[in-house]
């Protein structure tokens, strides 16, 4: 996947954050294409994640190590950053993580993982990632950032 990207304005670390939030948007097609769902459904959670924590990084806001979407996306919010990613959304990627790590079943809980979860969870990691990138770089959502 290429991506367009004004890598002139970004800090080395922010850039290192990007790559690895493309390469989980990357790795959750691949799961997805494979109907792999679980694996799909936990790279869907830590694209949106660190995509969330790029912007911190690269706006040098301190944080505290935390993977709730809620807190990360007000936290955002409270710095004049306003991510597209609503609450039910957050709430519903929140459901993901800790499942996702361990072998305790599916990543989702209360129900079964399936083609069309995956979809959804897909578009919000999309969402996010270009509502990420228009705060960062001024990049539309038809653009994309390069590697």
């Amino acid at each position: 996947m290429k991506y367009l990207t004004a890598k002139r304005f970004m800090k080395n670390e922010t850039k290192d954050w990007q790559n690895y939030t493309i390469e989980n948007l990357d790795s959750l097609k691949i799961f997805f294409e494979s109907c792999l769902c679980n694996p799909c459904l936990q790279n869907v959670q830590q694209s949106v994640e660190k995509a969330l924590k790029l912007i911190f990084i690269e706006k040098s806001i301190k944080i505290k190590r935390t993977y709730d979407m809620l807190e990360l996306k007000y936290l955002s919010r409270n710095n004049g950053l306003d991510v597209d990613i609503s609450d039910d959304e957050c709430d519903f990627l929140n459901t993901i993580d800790l499942p996702s790590k361990y072998p305790l079943g599916n990543v989702l809980p209360d129900f079964e993982p399936d083609e069309e979860i995956c979809k959804y969870a897909i578009e919000i990691a999309e969402k996010a990632f270009n509502s990420v990138k228009q705060i960062l770089t001024g990049v539309s959502d038809s653009e994309k950032w390069i590697k």
